[in-house]
């Protein structure tokens, strides 16, 4: 599976694109509204992943078992310092509520802790690589 991402901001617009092989969608996020940028940060986006992963996973796990799921819940919370520090505390809890026992739904959430890609993305600490900056001038700003 190949995943990608474009987002394109300028003053007073911000576009997500989203790849999964060649599924192509769009994710509304509002650009600020004063200013340049996005509305959401990097770290709010980082934690919807490790919740949506979560959630998903606990749906594709849950058929795998013949366990109906009726609702899942995922909060993830932690901290940021300075500029450029990473992420400390990362935690997170789920609600599963499902036609099964709590045992089994407990089961369920701990084996899907073990396989959510996201999670397992950060436990191990994946490279990030810039390959490129393309920089296109459009002349220098004088004040």
């Amino acid at each position: 599976m190949k995943i990608s991402v474009l987002v394109q901001n300028q003053e007073g617009n911000h576009h997500v694109s989203l790849r999964t092989n060649d599924n192509i969608h769009t994710l509304a996020i509002s650009p600020k509204p004063t200013g340049l940028g996005s509305s959401v940060n990097g770290g709010e986006l980082l934690f919807l992943a490790l919740s949506t992963c979560y959630c998903n996973d606990i749906y594709r796990e849950a058929v795998k078992r013949g366990i109906r799921i009726i609702s899942v819940e995922v909060e993830v919370t932690g901290e940021f310092g300075s500029d450029g520090e990473p992420a400390t505390n990362v935690r997170y809890r789920a609600k599963i509520a499902a036609h099964a026992s709590e045992e089994a739904i407990r089961s369920l959430g701990r084996e899907t802790d073990r396989l959510s890609e996201i999670q397992n993305t950060l436990r191990v600490g994946t490279s990030v690589t810039l390959d490129e900056i393309n920089a296109v001038s459009v002349g220098e700003l004088h004040e």
